[in-house]
C-alpha cells in the first residue's frame, strides 16, 4: 500500500461484559493463538479481584489500567552528533496498548501460582497506585520531567 493508510480492523466487544477494551486486554494476554486459554484467564482474574476486594472487579481493573497508562514518554532523536532524549505526547491508543502491556509483563514476573493469581495481584497493586506496572509509569514520567530541556526540538 503505497498512498493510502491501512483501514483499522474492527475489534469485537467480548461476549461477557460487552466490551472491546476488555477484548483488546485478552488479545495481549493471548500467546500462541489460545484465546480460549486467555479468556479463562483474564475472568478468574475479574473473578479473584472481586473476591479479595468486596467490589466490582472489572471497574478495579478500568481503574488499575488507567493508573498505568503514561501521558508522555521520551524518544530519542539524533541532533547533529549527539541523541537526545525529547518528551512528546502518546496518541491515545497507544497510551492504551502501553498501560496493557505493562499491566500484563509484570503480572507474568510475579510469584503466584497461576497467571489468573498473578494478574489479580497486579491488578490489586495498580488499582491502588503501587506496584511494578505502577512504578514503570512513574519512571517514564520523571524521565520526561528530567529531559523537559530538550522539548522544544521537534520531530
Amino acid at each position: 500500500m503505497r498512498k493510502s493508510t491501512p483501514k483499522k480492523r474492527e475489534i469485537l466487544p467480548d461476549p461477557k461484559y460487552g466490551e472491546v477494551m476488555v477484548t483488546k486486554f485478552i488479545n495481549n494476554i493471548m500467546l500462541k493463538g489460545k484465546k480460549n486459554v486467555a479468556h479463562t484467564i483474564f475472568y478468574e482474574a475479574i473473578d479473584v479481584v472481586s473476591e479479595k476486594t468486596n467490589e466490582n472487579g472489572l471497574e478495579i481493573w478500568k481503574k488499575a489500567l488507567t493508573n498505568v497508562t503514561p501521558l508522555i514518554e521520551v524518544r530519542s532523536r539524533r541532533v547533529g552528533g549527539a541523541t537526545f532524549q525529547i518528551p512528546s505526547e502518546i496518541r491515545d491508543s497507544r497510551k492504551q496498548s502501553l498501560g496493557m502491556k505493562s499491566l500484563i509483563g509484570y503480572a507474568r514476573k510475579r510469584n503466584e501460582k497461576s497467571m489468573a493469581q498473578k494478574l489479580a495481584g497486579e491488578i490489586i497493586a495498580a488499582n491502588k497506585s503501587e506496584g511494578a506496572a505502577f512504578k514503570r509509569k512513574e519512571d517514564i514520567h520523571r524521565m520526561a520531567e528530567a529531559n523537559k530541556a530538550f522539548s522544544h526540538i521537534r520531530f
